[in-house]
């Protein structure tokens, strides 16, 4: 059971990720900068829908450095996460379109992991 202080950030880091993509949509030319500040906050609305955030992010860290195969797709999951969000901080998807499409993607499986483990739906 998820306690009342994770899933209050949980939700609020997922509410700020979907305002972060929508300010990418209208301000073209800051859209770098929201889409990235977009997918972290979708990434840290993952982490504490889940447990313990620091924990959760050394655990992935450590899997993801040992290059093998994962079979848990919970953590395959959140490796392919950790993924996205690196490409796009080194600013190999900034080209617009692309990015925007990759965040809002990444900020959707956020939604629907958070609103199915927190039992609550968040309004658009």
């Amino acid at each position: 059971m998820m306690d009342e202080y994770r899933k209050e950030w949980a939700l609020r880091f997922l509410r700020e990720a979907k305002a972060e993509l929508e300010a990418a949509r209208n301000i073209p030319y800051m859209a770098p900068r929201f889409v990235l500040e977009a997918v972290k906050k979708a990434q840290s609305a993952i982490y504490y829908s889940l447990g313990e955030p620091a924990f959760i992010e050394n655990l992935v860290k450590e899997e993801r450095e040992k290059k093998q195969t994962v079979n848990d797709p919970v953590l395959n999951c959140l490796i392919g996460v950790e993924e996205t969000v690196q490409r796009l901080m080194r600013q190999e998807l900034l080209d617009g379109e692309r990015a925007l499409e990759r965040a809002q993607g990444l900020v959707q499986l956020a939604s629907e992991i958070v609103e199915t483990l927190v039992g609550e739906k968040l309004e658009d």
